[in-house]
């Protein structure tokens, strides 16, 4: 059998095992979406109170919400398992995985992919379908290809993101921490209008982690929402072409990361 065919025959067997009961996979998938409600809930809460947030009404921030629970929920999925790294160090369990014949982030990205976050994804994606149609988004060729493509490259986005999380976690002592700031720091500006943001922090999460890309500025455009400065209509479309630049620099980091290794002295 050949890496990539064992590889993932035990993903599926992975997969296969977390929906044999399928009572609890729904009650984990309804947990997830239960999440997903409390933070839409405080975006309600605050759009109930001023008809205008951030330059964006409930509708149009709804869009945001939902493009970025959807990016964040698939690339959590995926890429989720990067935040156990630093148990994996500790423990030196990646020692094991490092004389494996297959390839260290390919084992750590299918060790445990959790179907249960597809609740998050799916509140996200119901979320944003009502959301552009009470927004009234105009449907054209370039507005759908923006709506379809937008929530995919901030998924790639994202996934980057959790990969850099788990580079720093062979740095630092409680690197998982720092990891954190970045993954969930980001969806959390992601998720809500950019607009309402101090200036600091819009910029810093717009030229150094490019949460406010993700969802807020392709949302806009979609919507037709005031762009605050930094941002411009063309930016809406950097989603794909700013994924493969993240994804080359956190390359680069975590083959370094990997080199820096000298393992947990067992």
């Amino acid at each position: 059998m050949s890496t990539s065919r064992m590889v993932w025959t035990m993903l599926a067997a992975r997969l296969r095992s977390q929906t044999v009961y399928r009572g609890s996979f729904v009650g984990d998938l309804a947990s997830q979406a239960l999440l997903g409600l409390t933070e839409l809930a405080e975006i309600y809460v605050l759009l109930h109170n001023a008809p205008v947030f951030g330059g964006m009404t409930l509708s149009q921030a709804c869009v945001v919400y939902g493009m970025a629970a959807i990016a964040f929920g698939l690339a959590d999925m995926i890429f989720g398992q990067l935040d156990a790294v630093n148990v994996a160090i500790r423990t030196g369990q990646l020692e094991t995985l490092l004389v494996r014949p297959v390839p260290l982030l390919l084992q750590l990205i299918t060790a445990d992919v959790q179907l249960r976050r597809l609740g998050r994804v799916a509140l996200g994606l119901a979320v944003y379908l009502w959301a552009l149609t009470v927004a009234g988004v105009e449907l054209t060729p370039a507005s759908v290809l923006l709506a379809v493509v937008a929530p995919l490259a901030g998924a790639l986005i994202f996934g980057a993101l959790f990969l850099a999380a788990g580079s720093l976690q062979f740095w630092l002592i409680d690197g998982a921490q720092a990891g954190n700031s970045i993954t969930y720091g980001g969806r959390y500006v992601a998720s809500v209008p950019a607009g309402a943001l101090l200036l600091p922090v819009r910029v810093f999460f717009t030229f150094v982690v490019p949460a406010t890309l993700i969802a807020f500025v392709p949302a806009a455009l979609l919507t037709g929402a005031p762009l605050p400065w930094p941002f411009e209509t063309w930016m809406a479309w950097l989603g794909l072409p700013v994924a493969v630049l993240v994804w080359g620099v956190v390359g680069l980091l975590w083959r370094a990361a990997v080199r820096h290794y000298t393992g947990a002295g067992g």
